[in-house]
């Protein structure tokens, strides 16, 4: 019907609009490292990072638990306790039965122990839990960040590409519009043939230029798809403003990975003074089986018997304070370590903010004379280009005029893209 055909024909219209937005449309390069992190497959380890730290946590905790242990045994044994000679006797003569111990013994039991107070352990064993958990995840985050340079190098290499396509277009161009002017003015008798075959040899390895300038950036657009997982084959790709970062202080995630390794490096001194302290705990025992706590009446007869015994025990491993000073000179030095990477990587930012610095200064130095060389080299251009038809020059003179130009097009152009880089890679030494 005609109502289905207009539908189908307006949906098509909306398709092809949304399929020119989606061509044209700007990628920054802040998306592209957003996509990138939600991308990378170390951002899953975050989740196996706090995993682990809840399984200690639970191990920990489930220590203030009751511990209890059933068992069964038995045991034969060549002597046991038994009454004096004499006193046997007695008892015998008395009429009293006297047996003595069992040689073999067995019982059946449970015991139970509950600690009061562990000296401190269980919350320095937390502290550490969650002070690696930390430590761990901060090594994350500087992994993570690394992937900000690789985003950003594969950017500005695509924008460089992508102008360095765009002045190689714009010679030819000039080169196909002389070429044309040859081939009229060969014609006429007023150029000879090895000038059009030298501008069109020209010609021709300029657009052999520019079919390597274009696989490179598709190359190029590739990988930052695989970083991305996006597709990035035809977007076009936002050319980042020129904004200097306000402090020159450093936000590094390397900064707080150090205070992380140091906070671990400190709950590790706790758990070795809590390793030095007394514990004090609950415990019972109950069994059923022979002998029991009464031996004397063990002693009268074999019967079974249940028996019970509860209390408080202290216990205090003195083994302890023999390794006490190996432990902790140990984590001082692990300490002291983790302090000079630190001021290493404090000093080697230090040299690449100065670096970069410099970098952004000297090419916001070329930039000031750049539109200047170009209008020259394009005034020069055209000169040739008029002297050509007058017979005053040769081809050879022409194609070093117009490489001029584009060399200093071309020079602009990366001029301003790599002072915009040398931003950008300042903001990363800072991370700012």
């Amino acid at each position: 019907s005609k109502s289905r055909a207009m539908i189908k024909r307006l949906f098509l219209i909306l398709a092809a609009m949304a399929a020119a937005v989606a061509s044209t449309a700007q990628v920054t390069l802040e998306q592209c490292k957003a996509y990138a992190a939600e991308n990378y497959p170390l951002l899953h380890k975050y989740g196996l990072v706090d995993r682990i730290r809840d399984v200690d946590l639970s191990e920990i905790n489930k220590g203030w638990l009751p511990q209890i242990e059933i068992y069964g045994q038995a045991t034969a044994q060549n002597v046991v306790p038994a009454f004096p000679d004499k006193l046997s006797g007695i008892l015998e003569q008395m009429g009293t039965d006297v047996r003595g111990l069992g040689k073999v013994q067995y019982k059946a039991g449970i015991d139970l122990v509950q600690t009061i107070w562990d000296g401190g352990s269980s919350k320095a064993r937390r502290e550490v839990a969650h002070a690696t958990a930390d430590e761990q995840r901060s090594a994350l985050d500087v992994q993570m960040y690394a992937i900000n340079q690789r985003v950003e190098n594969l950017f500005f290499g695509i924008l460089l590409i992508e102008e360095q396509t765009r002045q190689i277009m714009l010679t030819r161009e000039l080169l196909e519009s002389n070429l044309a002017k040859l081939r009229s003015m060969k014609a006429n008798g007023t150029a000879m043939q090895s000038d059009v075959d030298m501008v069109e040899a020209q010609e021709l390895t300029v657009g052999q230029q520019l079919i390597q300038a274009k696989s490179n950036a598709a190359d190029c657009r590739k990988l930052l798809g695989l970083y991305t997982g996006q597709d990035m084959s035809t977007c076009e790709l936002a050319k980042p403003a020129p904004t200097m970062p306000t402090t020159y202080s450093s936000d590094r995630p390397e900064l707080r990975h150090f205070d992380a390794a140091l906070s671990l490096n400190r709950t590790q001194f706790e758990n070795v003074k809590a390793s030095l302290m007394p514990k004090i705990g609950l415990f019972a025992q109950a069994y059923y089986g022979y002998p029991g706590f009464d031996y004397f009446k063990s002693m009268m007869s074999r019967d079974l018997s249940f028996n019970v015994l509860a209390g408080v025990k202290v216990s205090w491993n003195i083994g302890s304070f023999y390794t006490k000073s190996n432990r902790e000179q140990k984590l001082k030095l692990s300490g002291e370590g983790i302090v000079n990477d630190r001021d290493v990587f404090l000093f080697n930012t230090g040299l690449e903010t100065q670096a970069q610095a410099d970098a952004i200064e000297e090419y916001k130095a070329l930039m000031a004379e750049d539109s200047r060389i170009v209008d020259l080299r394009a005034n020069v251009r055209r000169a040739a280009e008029s002297q050509l038809e007058n017979g005053v020059i040769d081809a050879t003179a022409l194609l070093t005029k117009i490489t001029d130009e584009n060399q200093a097009r071309l020079n602009a152009a990366y001029h301003e893209i790599q002072m915009i880089q040398s931003i950008y890679k300042l903001k990363y030494v800072l991370n700012r």
